[in-house]
């Protein structure tokens, strides 16, 4: 019954699709014709409920042990605790795809609400465009991707998910934040098709899409930031970000992303780059089904070979229509919608977003090659090869720290021309403070050069940022700054989010050039000395649990003498599981991790890798404020609707507020 159930909702949901992006089409070819916006509304209200009613259905079937349908069997067991029955939904191939049709349910009501009549043919040509992309994920579910399949002889009880993706909450939070983001960037994509269908330039999608962006874009800051975090708090390896095919795919899409952010900004104030909009908004939307298809298939080894699958095909025949749909429309439209218009000097503000836009899409470039390389290698020689950390590295670090210094630069350089005295006059202040924390760095005995460098951006930054705001605001009490704040959210947001980054910044350099790491073996009561600490194994001890038996090692690690903390890193083997997994003791305070990770575990003995990270937290902090950024610029109150290219403008010169200053 529930599995009927849940296939009749993705039955529905691909019925109101296919229906939407039909009359959605035909509104925009024939605004006068016969199509009525209830036919629309009434299109959206059935992808909603389809999806609603699938994914409320794969829930109860999660929740209730209903071996019955294929994906619980596959999936869960009887004794998963209650949280992660639920975040199984959206564990595996087929109930990711019903979390993806629910999302984009919601940003489809989001447009719909835009579309007041069929007059606006820009709108009705989005929800078209997003009914037809709909209308595959929909048709998915129904056919090579459906969770709701019956078995004739169920099983008494399942295997449970995956151990990794169930000993940590961030496997709740992390997976939809990522979709957010994905499934975000569809709607930027819809307006941006519909605008090339209508031969339409301006600014317009570009105004009704900023919300969808920032929101997009916001979630998948901290999807792609908390993942890190799951990462280093489940996998046992010590790092958060392993340059794994599945990470690079979602990262890829977050950088043209945040190019297109910037570079909408140049279009709406200064009118140009309005050709290579179209270009970012259709490469984000693409990559994100790109990531799909790496994520989603068997293509690429990956840690997250959890979520392989063989739905690739399908996968890959829609990112072809997209790409080869997308750009050839582009090509056909784009000259006609060229600006034409170029900066006037790369010593201005637009300038600075040209540069950081061309740093930007380089970055995604050196990423999606090292990425998609050894599928190459593979698809037409047959060799096996990986590229490792070293050419991310390589390509990265120089990237980033250019990145770095044009974001501290560009918020504070004025429109048309930057003249040199008065870049000094708005920087001199900063860059002294910056100085003078770096010399202090330096006097106090710190030699890491990568690390020194970064502090002195990160703090020229927040100094220019600070300054910025003193010398702009009425009045230096709260409420008056807290108005300024509010009154340019946008512009503020934006800040926030620079600080952020730069903070992540600051953390990756002294946590990685910093850090202590070794590796012991160690016999029951033996002892050794690690970063300042010393360490004692204990034993062994077994727990049984309601989900899982543990074997945890107790090593107790004392500092002059003093017990300051017991570690138990685990060794766990979940219910009706083969492997057992993993699970590493973190113990963070306010100025280091002490990361303790079992290598091996044997009676009376066990091999611990031990890494002491000064101020990892930097990195969480920092993506909790890029994301928070975003969402500050997001309660910015939205321009009414009908409201014209010039105010447009006005609404993108109130994000700048810093330039009169």
């Amino acid at each position: 019954m529930t599995s009927a159930v849940g296939w009749t909702g993705a039955l529905l949901g691909l019925v109101s699709s296919v229906f939407l992006a039909v009359q959605g089409w035909r509104a925009q070819r024939d605004p006068a014709g016969r199509v009525q916006r209830n036919q629309l509304r009434l299109a959206v209200l059935g992808m909603v409920a389809g999806a609603v009613v699938a994914m409320a259905a794969l829930e109860f079937a999660l929740l209730t042990d209903d071996f019955s349908v294929s994906y619980v069997a596959e999936t869960s067991a009887r004794a998963t605790p209650l949280l992660f029955k639920i975040s199984t939904a959206w564990s595996a191939l087929s109930g990711s795809i019903v979390l993806w049709v629910l999302v984009l349910a919601g940003y489809t009501t989001a447009v719909l609400r835009q579309v007041r009549t069929t007059d606006d043919r820009l709108g009705t040509g989005a929800l078209a465009v997003m009914g037809a992309v709909a209308a595959f994920f929909f048709g998915l579910i129904i056919t090579a991707a459906n969770p709701f399949g019956i078995l004739a002889d169920p099983p008494v009880d399942g295997p449970g998910p995956n151990p990794i993706l169930q000993n940590h909450l961030m496997v709740v939070i992390h997976p939809p934040m990522l979709y957010l983001g994905f499934v975000g960037f569809t709607v930027p994509f819809a307006f941006a098709v519909s605008a090339l269908l209508l031969r339409e330039g301006g600014v317009e999608w570009l105004r009704r899409t900023r919300r969808a962006n920032l929101v997009a874009w916001s979630f998948l800051s901290g999807g792609l930031v908390y993942g890190a975090w799951w990462s280093y708090e489940v996998l046992g390896w010590g790092g958060y970000w392993a340059w794994d095919p599945v990470e690079n795919v979602a990262l890829i899409p977050w950088l043209l992303a945040t190019a297109f952010i910037h570079s909408a900004v140049v279009q709406i104030r200064r009118g140009m780059l309005q050709a290579w909009n179209f270009v970012l908004v259709l490469a984000t939307f693409s990559m994100t089904i790109l990531g799909t298809l790496l994520t989603r298939s068997s293509v690429v080894s990956s840690v997250h070979s959890f979520s392989q699958s063989a739905i690739g095909p399908a996968l890959l025949g829609f990112l072809i229509v997209v790409l080869a749909g997308g750009f050839l429309l582009f090509a056909f439209r784009g000259e006609q919608l060229a600006s034409g218009r170029r900066p006037e000097s790369l010593a201005s503000r637009e300038g600075a977003f040209v540069v950081n836009n061309v740093l930007l899409t380089l970055f995604a470039f050196v990423v999606l090659l090292g990425t998609l390389y050894p599928v190459f290698v593979e698809a037409f020689t047959g060799a096996q090869l990986s590229v490792g950390r070293p050419f991310f590295d390589r390509m990265a670090v120089p990237l980033s720290f250019t990145l770095l210094a044009a974001m501290g630069v560009g918020p504070f350089t004025p429109y048309r021309h930057a003249g040199g005295a008065l870049m000094w006059r708005r920087l001199r202040a900063p860059v002294l403070v910056a100085s003078l924390v770096a010399a202090a760095l330096v006097t106090g005995g710190l030699r890491s050069v990568s690390v020194v460098a970064v502090t002195f951006l990160v703090v020229a930054m927040a100094a220019s940022t600070v300054r910025e705001l003193v010398t702009t605001a009425p009045a230096l009490r709260p409420r008056p700054l807290l108005r300024l704040l509010r009154r340019h959210r946008g512009y503020w947001g934006g800040q926030v989010s620079h600080l952020g980054l730069a903070i992540i910044a600051l953390g990756v350099v002294v946590s990685g050039q910093l850090a202590d790491r070794a590796s012991l073996e160690l016999e029951t009561g033996q002892s050794a000395d690690v970063a300042g600490y010393s360490v004692t194994f204990e034993g062994v001890q077994s727990r049984e649990l309601p989900n899982r038996s543990a074997r945890v090692a107790r090593v107790v690690i004392r500092e002059d003498g003093r017990i300051v903390r017991v570690a138990e890193p685990t060794l766990t083997k979940y219910t009706n599981q083969v492997q057992a997994v993993g699970t590493p003791s973190v113990w963070t305070t306010p100025t280091q991790d002490l990361y303790v990770a079992l290598s091996s575990l044997e009676q009376g003995k066990v091999g611990l890798n031990i890494y002491r990270y000064p101020y990892r937290w930097l990195l969480w902090a920092g993506g909790s404020l890029v994301m928070a950024g975003g969402l500050w610029a997001l309660a910015a109150r939205p321009r009414r609707r009908g409201a014209t290219s010039q105010q447009a403008g006005d609404d993108a010169q109130s994000t700048e507020a810093g330039s009169h200053v």
